[in-house]
């Protein structure tokens, strides 16, 4: 599958970056629990350049506990702080200040040492189309001053978000990257709902999320269907269809509706949390480099 999906206001929103980083402290960079490779935009680094740096593994109700454990000491060995976060049921969501407060503990020591106080730490939150930048926002902030919605592209606009007294966020567009050299990381993101479904062919990435599920974790199929995972991709989805009443005139299946049945299931984690990346696929992707 040829997966490309970059909008224009995207190119906007590297500018809108790179013109905020003058004023602002930390970068709060929010990836999917589920995905933390694929859900992160290689430019952002080059885009911040080196400024501190927090990540929110978000989503991470959805994601496998002990995966999610190892990113964050992979993080960590690699000097950046990590804390895993759900936006929509607000887990570790008043840790969040604090870490980020640590990130930026040596900078704002020196500016107190020159008599500069009182100024709110000031982040910006980046992070790719519906990793949950504004439901994050919302819930730490307590309010619903960002737009919030399941679709990719949802925020369009800067806009600063005042947390407490000593806490600023700014909040951007979702930017995703012009080209994906890897197929595996467009999978991830269309599986996650990152790229609009609009321009997929829905079955057949099915038929890749089901050859990944059965190479991964085919007891999540089986324990969820009751079907036979030794079968040829596209005869599981059929399977699944006849499991879940999705039949035409004629008994003949609707795959599509039963692929986006599946789809659910993945992202409402009723087949499991499921975690497709750890941080040995990276190493690995670091490796051959």
């Amino acid at each position: 599958m040829n997966i490309q999906w970059y909008p224009g206001h995207m190119v906007k929103t590297k500018r809108q970056i790179e013109e905020s980083l003058k004023v602002i402290d930390v970068v709060i960079e929010l990836l999917d629990a589920r995905i933390p490779i694929s859900s992160k935009n290689p430019d952002i680094d080059d885009l911040i350049k080196n400024k501190p740096k927090v990540i929110i593994l978000n989503k991470c109700t959805l994601a496998d506990e002990n995966v999610t454990r190892e990113w964050i000491k992979h993080f960590k060995n690699k000097g950046i702080l990590a804390i895993e976060v759900d936006s929509m049921s607000g887990k570790n969501i008043n840790k969040v200040f604090p870490i980020v407060k640590e990130s930026v503990k040596d900078k704002f020591e020196r500016k107190i040492a020159k008599g500069i106080v009182g100024r709110p730490i000031r982040a910006l939150v980046v992070g790719i189309p519906n990793v949950g930048k504004s439901s994050f926002i919302n819930k730490i902030s307590n309010k619903s001053s960002a737009k919030t919605g399941d679709l990719p592209g949802v925020t369009r606009s800067k806009q600063w978000i005042k947390v407490n007294k000593e806490f600023e966020l700014l909040d951007t567009p979702g930017i995703l990257w012009p080209k994906f050299e890897d197929e595996k990381v467009a999978l991830h993101l269309a599986y996650t709902k990152s790229i609009k479904e609009e321009i997929l062919d829905i079955e057949q990435l099915a038929v890749k999320f089901i050859d990944e599920m059965k190479q991964k974790f085919p007891k999540s199929l089986t324990e969820r269907y009751k079907i036979d995972v030794t079968k040829p991709s596209i005869d599981i989805l059929n399977d699944i269809g006849r499991k879940r009443g999705c039949i035409v005139s004629g008994g003949e299946v609707d795959t599509l509706r039963a692929a986006n049945i599946l789809f659910e299931d993945f992202r409402t984690a009723k087949l499991g949390k499921i975690s497709l990346e750890t941080p040995k696929d990276e190493i690995e992707v670091e490796n051959e480099n």
